[in-house]
């Protein structure tokens, strides 16, 4: 069940992370982050809702350790999401955003050390095979390509990332409730507070930024739109399954983007593509069979 999750998850981020690089040339790296929740909370609280229609097994019992695990969590993706965009505005993005793919390995390094996080030498043989397909896809251009600010912007995003997974993950696992409705739970919660932040802080530092948001509705709803999809993918998928190995596999994405890019970009396959699909694609199959 969690591979499935999580290939929604890489198939909706891929076109989300799509429609913002569109987004990041019009509006500033705020407008654009706020844009991922800002008609997320009404979905996810759709979802939630239908889950209880379906199954009630109660509300959750709300701990410190929760709000702590939830509010970290929400923080640490506004800043990932930032620096994500930030990418999207550099020359080099194609680096940056490989070097941010490094959140599964990040994940696997930050979980052994403090969340207590197992895996086989087979799983770590996966996540090292995934991370050097995604810097061969990233690296056109080869070593030349790389920068200092580059390279340490794109690690911080990625370490951003890993431990908003590894907070989601450990929320989730806080709640006694059924795997979907506990994940269903910290989604609601972590994109209502998210959103309810950068609102805040764009109605007091940057009023035109909303307007500008406001002025583009499609774009700004697909973003949302495919946000909450994939976020619902990925806090089902790291409720059932270790974060690195659904980071992993969630690597896909870069398959998702490539096809994107292809085929509603008319954007060229080069053999340097095919090569790091086929280390993603056996990535996969070893976390996958581990």
């Amino acid at each position: 069940m969690w591979i499935g999750f999580t290939l929604l998850a890489a198939f909706m981020q891929a076109w989300r992370n799509a429609f913002q690089s569109r987004l990041s040339g019009e509006v500033n790296v705020a407008g654009v982050t706020l844009a991922r929740f800002l008609w997320a909370s009404p979905i996810a609280a759709a979802y939630l809702t239908a889950l209880y229609l379906w199954s009630d097994p109660g509300l959750p019992a709300i701990t410190p350790p929760f709000i702590g695990f939830v509010v970290g969590a929400a923080l640490m993706q506004i800043l990932a999401t930032g620096l994500m965009v930030r990418l999207f505005q550099m020359k080099n993005f194609a680096v940056g955003a490989g070097l941010a793919k490094s959140e599964a390995l990040l994940a696997a390094i930050l979980g052994l050390l403090f969340f207590g996080t197992t895996l086989s030498p087979l799983g770590w043989l996966g996540i090292g095979i995934g991370a050097i397909a995604v810097f061969l896809l990233s690296s056109k251009g080869g070593l030349r390509q790389l920068s200092l600010p580059t390279v340490a912007l794109g690690l911080c995003c990625g370490g951003a990332f890993a431990l908003t997974s590894l907070w989601i993950r450990e929320a989730s696992l806080s709640l006694t409730l059924p795997f979907p409705h506990r994940a269903a739970w910290v989604l609601l919660l972590v994109i209502s507070l998210q959103t309810l932040l950068l609102l805040l802080y764009l109605c007091w530092r940057d009023r035109p930024t909303l307007h500008a948001l406001w002025q583009r509705p499609k774009l700004t709803g697909l973003i949302s739109l495919s946000s909450c999809l994939g976020s619902i993918g990925w806090f089902s998928a790291m409720s059932l399954q270790n974060v690195p190995m659904v980071k992993t596999l969630g690597q896909v994405e870069v398959f998702f983007t490539l096809l994107i890019a292809a085929y509603w970009l008319r954007q060229k396959v080069k053999l340097q593509d095919v090569l790091g699909l086929i280390l993603i694609a056996i990535a996969a199959i070893i976390v996958m069979w581990s």
